[in-house]
């Protein structure tokens, strides 16, 4: 055995032992989801069941590929999509595949470390707050954490409007897209908040607001949609602090509901930046805090949910990714899988030097992404 293969082999075995202890406080995600039902009276619900499953997966997998040649080309490779395990599922397959799934990718020159997570058990908060703890257990050869995950399950379990999965079972295939990432510096975004908020005259309007009313004005322009034509930007939202009562900060589940900002296309680009992130500021802020869905549950398809009219923009800034390291110094960048990509999807990150920078993943029909790179806006804010 080589230096390297040697290396490669210590680090799985780390890997895979600082990923138990972690499981040890995330102890859901070793779980498989499982349906209870019954007739009179009905009752149809999906919970997590940690008795009889065979636990959390691991892969490792290597491949004749270089860094760069993951990182350089202009759009994200097909090929890393090759890098996420549960390829083309849906979160009903956790009845059968694993809530978490890991894979240790070695290239020729680095390592890509994937995860997979159900979305039904985790929201992005949750995700990274367990990645994180790995990285630190990894670190510190320690089973003690600092912030451990609160793993009660706060209200009422649904009662969903079903007798059957197939009832709700949908599978969504993506059109062929282009993935491609968008840096823009702390000053950039520094420039765009004060310049949407100038417009207004106002300070209430975030970085994030200011960002999301850009990219949803920019691809607009690109579709070339009728004057009239509704569009909205829909934004993932964390609301653990904004529900009654409030959810602990380290509540371990899916916490997340979306907020809309609706415009015709037409006043969307004759008004400015700022008239965009008032919207979406105000949609925020008329989010309320009753949880009415509990009354009337509903399964969201991919299929029924994506409108080539709107963008959604989810993931967050916030998230501490590149802090992870796994005793290989800093992560260079993030990239993602297949699942949840379509037409008009936006996932922000922070970008790699800090600082308040951000790394957007755009991905569009290419003839969409085209013209987006040929839009005078939209380019000026961006680093290529």
């Amino acid at each position: 055995m080589n230096d390297q293969e040697n290396t490669v082999q210590v680090l799985l075995e780390r890997l895979k032992e600082s990923l138990s202890l972690t499981l040890d406080h995330f102890y859901p995600l070793v779980g498989r989801l499982a349906t209870s039902k019954q007739e009179n009276p009905h009752h149809y619900s999906i919970y997590i069941d940690n008795d009889n499953s065979p636990g959390a997966k691991f892969i490792y997998a290597a491949v004749n590929l270089t860094v760069s040649d993951i990182l350089s080309p202009v759009d994200v490779p097909l090929v890393v999509q090759s890098f996420f395990d549960h390829d083309r599922a849906i979160n009903h397959d956790g009845h059968t595949l694993s809530l978490l799934s890991i894979q240790l990718t070695e290239l020729v020159d680095g390592i890509f470390i994937e995860c997979s997570i159900n979305h039904v058990v985790v929201d992005g908060t949750s995700y990274w707050h367990f990645f994180n703890t790995w990285s630190d257990i990894f670190m510190r050869n320690n089973s003690s954490i600092s912030r451990p995950p609160v793993l009660n399950r706060y209200g009422p379990v649904l009662n969903l409007p079903f007798t059957h999965h197939d009832q709700f079972i949908s599978r969504y295939e993506a059109p062929p897209l282009r993935e491609r990432f968008f840096h823009l510096s702390s000053e950039s975004i520094a420039k765009l908040k004060a310049k949407a908020n100038g417009e207004c005259q106002t300070n209430r309007i975030s970085s994030l607001q200011s960002m999301s009313a850009l990219i949803w004005r920019c691809i607009t322009r690109t579709c070339r949609l009728p004057y009239n034509q509704k569009t909205s930007c829909i934004m993932s939202m964390n609301i653990r602090t904004q529900i009654e009562p409030q959810l602990p900060e380290g509540y371990f589940g899916n916490s997340v509901q979306t907020v809309r900002g609706i415009a015709k296309a037409g006043e969307l680009l004759e008004q400015g930046l700022g008239w965009a992130a008032w919207r979406l500021r105000e949609a925020v802020a008329d989010h309320n805090n009753k949880a009415e869905w509990m009354k009337t549950p509903l399964i969201i398809r991919r299929c029924e949910s994506v409108d080539p009219c709107d963008i959604l923009v989810s993931s967050s800034p916030r998230f501490e990714i590149f802090e992870n390291e796994f005793g290989m110094g800093r992560a260079m960048a993030i990239r993602s899988g297949y699942a949840n990509k379509f037409d008009g999807k936006v996932n922000m990150y922070p970008g790699y030097e800090g600082g308040g920078s951000m790394d957007l993943e755009v991905c569009l029909l290419p003839e969409l992404m085209r013209d987006l790179e040929s839009d005078g806006e939209f380019m000026n804010a961006v680093g290529v």
